[in-house]
């Protein structure tokens, strides 16, 4: 059956996992201390997966997985554990890698979860400017150091997002150094390098049975949005709402939490592999790839054509080797 016709935008987690057992699967999810991080943990653990939830703050992911553990005490269920990551800080990136490694587990699927949005403007401890440092470079390195724990058949589900429209990837100038901060164009480079690196890893795993895709969650109030100016965010809400109503179509609406964790599952676990292998995905299926001239509102589908460019992808993978010093 064709999943498409399945599973769509307003399918949650459970929805998409109905029926499937994950008994015997093992997943890394990255930021599971906010919002999709919890929430998609949570389903995989219900669904019997043994979920390793990585989050910078130990002692706040501690208290906000409570929902997840409460899942794992059910006889049924898989297991939970915590490690300490925090992208902005490679060294311990790099400590996080090395202890997962150590321990010589493998994974059927890491999904890339973690994030900042529209932060001011500030650099990571390495020097990168923080949203590309944190949501690109930082699960770089953490990926490609643990690819080796990737299962034959398994899978790398990077989370991006619609905010790649804004921005195309810039290799001369990452960190902003002659080019006027924005915080929306830092949030776009961010997320289309999530793409590309998805489409880089894909083509370099798929030969023993590894595949990479980058998803949209949709749009869906977390804590993601802490940055965001309120004025600025009811602003992008109108404008939205005007387009669709010179579409013919309903308002906006908000996904839930469920919602907007449902893509990340199903494409991590239930769509083939070929049919998400390299490609975007948005509201449990594979978007399109709309062309860079045509104007797509912040509810309409599509992907950039440049979050694909498989020689785009080849030269963020080079970037990024370079300014994190290590080749992968």
């Amino acid at each position: 059956m064709n999943t498409v016709d399945v599973f769509g935008a307003t399918s949650t987690t459970d929805e998409v996992l109905s029926g499937v057992s994950l008994h015997g699967k093992r997943i890394l999810v990255t930021g599971v201390s906010a919002g999709l991080g919890i929430e998609t943990a949570r389903s995989l653990v219900a669904h019997g997966a043994n979920v390793v939830g990585a989050a910078r703050d130990l002692v706040k992911a501690e208290t906000a997985t409570a929902p997840v553990r409460w899942e794992a005490a059910a006889p049924s269920a898989g297991t939970f554990e915590l490690v300490e990551l925090d992208l902005a800080v490679l060294s311990t990136v790099r400590e996080c890698a090395d202890a997962l490694l150590a321990k010589g587990q493998a994974f059927d699927v890491i999904i890339a979860n973690a994030g900042v949005m529209a932060t001011p403007f500030s650099n990571t401890a390495d020097h990168f400017e923080m949203q590309f440092g944190t949501n690109h470079l930082g699960h770089f390195v953490l990926v490609n150091r643990i690819a080796s724990l990737i299962r034959p058949g398994g899978r790398l589900i990077n989370l991006s997002s619609a905010g790649h429209r804004f921005s195309n990837v810039d290799l001369d100038d990452p960190n902003f150094e002659s080019t006027p901060y924005d915080p929306f164009v830092a949030y776009g480079r961010s997320k289309t390098a999530n793409i590309l690196f998805a489409v880089a890893f894909d083509r370099r795993h798929r030969e023993r049975g590894v595949r990479a895709a980058a998803v949209h969650p949709g749009v869906i109030q977390t804590e993601l949005g802490r940055h965001m100016d309120r004025t600025r965010l009811e602003g992008m809400v109108k404008q939205m709402n005007e387009q669709l109503a010179a579409e013919g179509k309903g308002p906006f609406q908000w996904k839930t939490i469920s919602q907007g964790a449902a893509t990340s599952v199903w494409a991590g676990l239930v769509a083939p592999a070929e049919e998400i292998g390299g490609r975007y995905c948005e509201n449990c299926h594979v978007g399109k790839i709309m062309p860079d001239d045509v104007t797509i509102s912040g509810v309409s589908e599509g992907v950039r054509g440049y979050a694909l460019d498989p020689k785009n992808a080849e030269a963020l993978w080079k970037k990024s080797e370079e300014l994190v010093e290590e080749s992968f």
